[in-house]
């Protein structure tokens, strides 16, 4: 399972890099977390992909990813309809909290976004022992 999180200021290169990795490799399942602090750049729709272990009611996605079949959820701090109400990294531990051991061991989450997400991706990866990894995207 791959989980990619990233932030709605980098909303087109974030699902660029998803449609890019599910295009690699479309056997492994690719959960993408996106986070905001107000409202997206594009209008979220009620996803219609089970993601196993999601929290109830988390239910809004990225239309253009849904699309293609890659289940992505919605993270906000504005108090949405369908969202997380908090961060993606956030709602990424929930979630991974969420899985059985075993799912959590084949897991492994790439970020990118600020320096504040990377790291604290990377402290939710050295406490749950998930791979994490970094990458540059450019709008």
């Amino acid at each position: 399972m791959r989980l990619l999180i990233g932030m709605d200021s980098e909303q087109a290169a974030v699902i660029r890099t998803a449609h890019e990795m599910h295009q690699a490799d479309a056997r492994s399942p690719l959960l993408v977390l996106i986070g905001s602090a107000g409202s997206f750049s594009f209008k979220p729709r009620p996803s219609t992909i089970l993601v196993p272990g999601m929290l109830p009611g988390v239910i809004a996605a990225v239309p253009s990813l849904e699309e293609f079949g890659v289940a992505s959820r919605l993270a906000s701090t504005a108090g949405l309809p369908g969202c997380y109400d908090g961060s993606a990294i956030e709602l990424a531990e929930a979630w991974l909290s969420a899985l059985t051991k075993q799912l959590r061991t084949q897991t492994r989450i790439v970020t990118s976004g600020p320096a504040h997400q990377i790291a604290a991706a990377e402290d939710l990866g050295q406490r749950l022992s998930i791979p994490v990894s970094s990458l540059r995207v450019l709008s």
